[in-house]
């Protein structure tokens, strides 16, 4: 029992700072729209909500940079191997720019692609093109920052994690201001902002990364680099967490189609609705992240007790943290709802489908708290798996309740997120394999 509420302890303080540094994005967010709406134009904001959707997608797919580093680093950490941290941090990194370098060549093509499906405005259009062609120079820096941040997840330094948030979003308010108020460069400005602004923090994050870890005796070795046993379980499990992460993209943008077509109203109740579910998914995040960290840490050390201690302690804080939530929706919703819109009939529907709301955070808790100790042990192959499966059920699911509408594609989203908790808890014993067989006692 001692040990459990060691484990709890730990993984709160892991959890705080990747709480906030979750929370740092929408400030940004909310900054970039405010400067833009300053200008009085619209087409503007329709520009900058399109082109965050763009690059929030073309990114998110890439998130296995981080995830995957974070799980690999965080058992090399437990097997007492500081040099092949190193190894994966900088194959973490030349990857994520190899593809960052690939994606600005692709990016004529891309365009055509992104543009093309899109329904926007001529002007819209247009406006988020300009950005587009600015923005996309830094898919190099930004995905280089991702596999960064996934290092030093797995060395458990959420501080420095929290520390390059920071840096990244005051460096980017400050230019956005700059760029957008004082030069009107208007979308342009908040681009480069982005741009120079994620600069920035890549250099930082070199200078953190040569300073707070040892690095003395470390030589740079082509074949240790590219070793290939090493490259095989990288690229395997990075794969499988990509294609988790696409199903994942797919679910909720069905979602959304599916309410864009139900009507303007549901569209915009559900998003108002989403934001609120989107808040917590940052908190209950921050504790799969840090048992993600932990949980690797254990297998590296082949320590059963310790991993059986992380997966209680990250239920036990991922619940506690859901059930706050809700209570904290519930009692404050009217005044939220208020916030996002002063119309009367969006907070009519809001109010209407607010139960969904307020489930949300209980329901999803344990898909969130298991994939971050699936992908901590890398039981990639499981957790793609039973993506798969539970987006199939989740689309059976919305053909089966369409005939209840906007109610109807909520049910769906929650059998969604129970659906990838209970596949997942399919694979639940696997957690515990340390090789391929099932160890019986702790090996430590």
């Amino acid at each position: 029992m001692i040990a459990r509420f060691d484990h709890v302890r730990q993984m709160s303080k892991l959890a705080g700072p990747i709480i906030l540094a979750n929370l740092a994005a929408p400030i940004l967010g909310f900054v970039d729209t405010a400067v833009i709406g300053q200008l009085g134009q619209t087409h503007l904001l329709g520009a900058l909500a399109l082109a965050s959707m763009v690059f929030s997608l073309l990114f998110w797919i890439f998130g296995f940079l981080r995830m995957g580093t974070t799980a690999m680093v965080a058992q090399a950490k437990g097997r007492g191997e500081p040099k092949e941290t190193q190894w994966l941090l900088i194959r973490a990194v030349l990857l994520g720019s190899g593809l960052g370098i690939l994606i600005c060549a692709l990016q004529a093509p891309l365009a055509h692609v992104i543009f093309g499906l899109s329904g926007a405005s001529a002007a819209v259009k247009e406006a988020t093109l300009t950005y587009y062609d600015i923005r996309i120079w830094g898919a190099p820096l930004h995905l280089a920052i991702l596999g960064i941040t996934g290092f030093l997840l797995g060395q458990q330094r959420t501080s420095l994690v929290l520390l390059l948030q920071v840096i990244l979003n005051l460096s980017n308010i400050l230019l956005d201001l700059i760029f957008v108020l004082v030069l009107d460069w208007a979308v342009a400005g908040v681009a480069a902002a982005t741009l120079v602004a994620e600069g920035v923090t890549l250099t930082v994050a070199v200078y953190l990364l040569i300073t707070q870890f040892q690095w003395r005796g470390f030589k740079l070795d082509i074949d240790q680099l590219l070793h290939l046993e090493a490259m095989g379980v990288f690229f395997r499990v990075n794969r499988d967490i990509m294609i988790r992460t696409f199903c994942l993209i797919s679910a909720f943008a069905w979602f959304t189609d599916q309410g864009a077509r139900l009507g303007d109203m549901s569209l915009a109740a559900n998003l108002i609705l989403m934001q609120f579910v989107t808040f917590s998914a940052f908190f209950i995040d921050g504790f799969a992240i840090a048992g993600e960290s932990m949980v690797g840490e254990a297998k590296g050390a082949r320590n059963l007790k310790a991993l059986r201690a992380t997966v209680h302690a990250a239920f036990i804080t991922g619940g506690a943290i859901a059930l706050l939530m809700s209570l904290t929706f519930f009692i404050t919703a009217d005044w939220g709802f208020s916030l996002l819109t002063t119309q009367d009939s969006v907070l009519e529907t809001a109010n209407r489908y607010s139960l969904w709301m307020f489930m949300t955070p209980l329901i999803s808790f344990p898909a969130y708290i298991l994939d971050g100790l699936f992908i901590g042990t890398t039981r990639t192959r499981e957790m793609r798996q039973a993506m798969i499966v539970s987006l199939g059920i989740y689309l059976v699911a919305w053909f089966l309740t369409s005939e209840l509408l906007n109610h109807g594609l909520w049910l769906s989203l929650m059998i969604y997120y129970v659906a990838r908790a209970v596949t997942l808890g399919y694979y639940y014993p696997r957690l515990y394999w340390f090789d391929d067989n099932v160890t019986k006692e702790p090996l430590k």
